[in-house]
This record gives C-alpha cells, structure tokens and sequence, in this order.
C-alpha cells in the first residue's frame, strides 16, 4: 500500500500531518492541507493500458471516470468500498463553429456538468464522501451555492449518512436546493452570500462533531484532479495549450493543476497546459489581485452576478490558485454577466447547455483571444463545470431573441398561426 499521508500545501512549511487528522488547516503556519504519495514513476508508463483496460467496467469501481485511475487515488486498499454513482466519463465535445468565432485553431469543451447531479462535484465528492464512512462519520455537512449541496446530499444518502447543507438566504437556485432536499438533506438558509454561510459553518462544525465536505477539505481536491487524467486520455495523450475554468472558490482550478502536475512528475505529460482561471467582474477578488500583480487576496465583500455558481467574493481556495497558476503560467479575467450570457447562448447555438458560471470560461476566452493574450493559433479546451438545468429561472429570464414560448388554440388553424412570422 502507497504511503498516504497530509501535508501543507504551501511550499515554505510543507508540513506534515497524519491523514485521519480533523483539521483542514496547517496546524504550523495556517495554509491549507493537501494530500501527498508516492508515485511510482517506473509503473506509471502501464497506467494509460490499465485504465483504457477498465473502460467497460464491470465493477461500480471500474465504471466511475474517478475510480478507474484510482493509481493516482491510492487511498484505499480495496476499492470495492468505493461510494461512487458512475460520476465522471464526461463528454470532450469539439465547438468548431464557435472556435472560428472566438479566433482560435481548435477548441473543444469538457462538459462536466454530465455528472450524476450534474456538476463537477460529483468527482471530489465521490472521494470525500468514501473517506468519510471510513472515519466512521455520521453527518456530513456544507456551505453552498448550489451545486456542492446537490452532490453532498447524493452521496450522503448513497453512504447512508445525513447530511447538513449552510446556504445564503434567497440566492440559490430553487433547481439546486430542490436536488439537496429530494436527496434526503436537511438546508438551513443562514446569511446573505456563501462567504457567511461558510464561516457560520467553520464556526460550529467541530462542536457539532460534522464532517466538512467543502473544497477546503483535501479528500474532496483528488476526486476533481482526475479531470486531468480523463482529459488527457480523451486527447490521445495530447495536451491542449490552455485549459479555460470559470473560479469560484478555486478548489477546481487547484485541482486540476495537482492532477496535471502529478502526471508531469511520473511521466505522463510531456509539457503543462496554460490554466485559465475565469471570474464575474462582480466577484473577482482573485482576478483582480492575479492581474494587479499582487500576492495577497483582498477579499470582495458584496460579490454580485447572476452566475451563482461563482458568487463567491473571499475563496478559500486562493492561495492553491495562485500557486497553481504560477506553475502553469496561467492567465485570469474577469467577464460581465451580459458576456456570460452571450457566451451562454453561443454554446446553446451549438447544442451544448449549461449553466451560467460554466459559460463565464468562453466568454473569458473571447476577451484573452481578442487582447492577445491568448493567440490565434491556440489549442484550448473549455470546462463546463454544470447542467443546464441547474438554473433554469436563467433561462426563462434571457429569452430576448428567441422564439420562446407562444399560445395557440388547439386546431391546425391555431398551430399555423401560432407558427406565422416563425416558418
């Protein structure tokens, strides 16, 4: 069994910390935890033949897009024990129509928003959820904007735990909040933005004896570095020039990045891809302290868009960002919600939907392609971190230039004029 242990995950402590700790913080200098192995390089070279082996997937385990490069997860001795509800094998779907639009050579969209609650949390809760029945938890708990609740919930009631969801008051969408609840959990609205409500719940987690599932919590990072993986393997083994993620907390971008680095370290990728991190220009802290070339976060105390997925104005996250760009020589930017909105309906134009913070990754693109700061040659793939249906009031609200919805009486006669002005 690979050694498995935590450490700090700022470079200048590196501390570490035995793994069934119930810390999330370094206990020398504060930073964030992450989990550390050792990797096999001279095994690693069979590793693309194991898992392309595991595809069909005869086993739940081998049938998860988390589980099947569980080389890279070697947490638990049998994976049988797995929590998993197929998440992951997600779709790598090519946009030329909207690559020739942006201006770039190639350009294809990750959608991981076809997962079993259709967001990308799914893939870091299946881990966090699995390590949690090992510590023998018994209530599961997080602060939300919508999608970390919905995925919570599943896999709480699939492990058989109850779970306890923090959102902020009137700022969720009813289609996430419906998910969490039909799952069994039980929501308290507390606070006006995620920033309070994930505070309210720091607050009381350890007293309450609740296992924390937020991304701050390092189980729940190796679950979502397997995009990497799958990703790679989707392109032949051919990494892409830049990888476009919208932000929120950053858990994602950090974990894509510890994902791609490991696969540098054991020799499966021959050169790192740019990370692209995306914000709404009213919740940009990390963007506005990336471009303004400084080293400290200076939280946004009244985050503001219609994408709320990525309200979220003081990311736990931030620092692992940073590092992450740092290695990759990443770019951020930060898009108005009428940008979002237009990028959403460009992606809808090609058949690809999504909710409104997944769509914010084209329409930071657009802006980096057209201040060149991206060229025109580019190999870019986008992320896609959620189901359109995760917010459908959007929908019904950004209707203008459609054809909407139109009443008829019930005859051919009231069809065909239904249809006047449309055929």
């Amino acid at each position: 069994m690979t050694r498995v242990e935590l450490r700090c995950s700022d470079p200048a402590c590196a501390r570490r910390v035995d793994r069934d700790t119930a810390t999330y913080s370094c206990p020398g200098c504060g930073g964030l935890l992450e989990l550390s192995y050792d990797l096999s390089p001279e095994r690693a070279q069979d590793w693309p033949g194991v898992w392309r082996g595991r595809l069909p997937g005869g086993a739940d385990h081998d049938r998860s897009g988390v589980w099947r490069f569980r080389e890279l997860l070697p947490l638990f001795p049998d994976p049988s024990v797995a929590v998993s509800l197929g998440e992951g094998r997600t779709p790598l779907i090519e946009v030329p129509s909207v690559a020739a639009s942006v201006g770039v050579a190639e350009l294809a969209v990750k959608h991981l928003g076809v997962n079993p609650t259709g967001s990308f949390k799914d893939l870091g809760m299946t881990v966090c959820v699995t390590e949690a029945v090992r510590r023998g938890v018994k209530v599961v708990a997080c602060a939300s904007t919508g999608n970390t609740s919905a995925s919570m919930a599943a896999y709480a009631a699939r492990a058989g735990l109850r779970a306890l969801v923090l959102v902020p008051r009137g700022a969720v969408s009813g289609a996430k909040l419906a998910q969490a609840l039909d799952f069994g959990a039980l929501v308290v609205e507390a606070g006006s933005s995620f920033d309070e409500a994930f505070a309210l719940l720091r607050a009381i987690v350890e007293q309450l004896g609740l296992y924390l599932v937020n991304s701050v919590n390092p189980f729940r990072l190796e679950g979502q570095k397997t995009v990497a993986v799958e990703l790679l393997e989707q392109r032949g083994w051919r990494p892409p020039d830049y990888v476009v993620l919208p932000g929120g907390n950053l858990g994602n971008v950090s974990a894509l990045a510890k994902g791609l680095l490991e696969l540098w370290e054991v020799g499966l990728l021959s050169r790192m891809p740019r990370l692209v991190v995306v914000q709404a220009e009213g919740a940009s802290p990390f963007h506005r302290m990336w471009s303004g070339g400084r080293r400290e976060l200076t939280p946004e105390l009244e985050p503001a868009t219609r994408a709320t997925a990525i309200r979220i104005g003081n990311p736990a996250n931030w620092p692992r960002a940073r590092r992450a760009l740092e290695r990759t020589e990443g770019l951020t930017e930060a898009v108005s919600d009428l940008e979002i909105e237009s990028a959403k309906r460009e992606l809808a134009d090609s058949g690809i939907g999504c909710e409104p913070a997944s769509a914010a990754s084209l329409a930071g693109l657009r802006k980096l392609v057209a201040r060149g700061q991206i060229e025109a040659g580019a190999d870019v793939v986008l992320i896609l971190t959620g189901h359109q249906l995760k917010d459908t009031d959007y929908v019904g609200e950004h209707l203008s230039g459609r054809p909407g919805i139109r009443s008829a009486e019930p005859s051919v006669e009231g069809v065909g004029a239904a249809l006047r002005g449309w055929l």
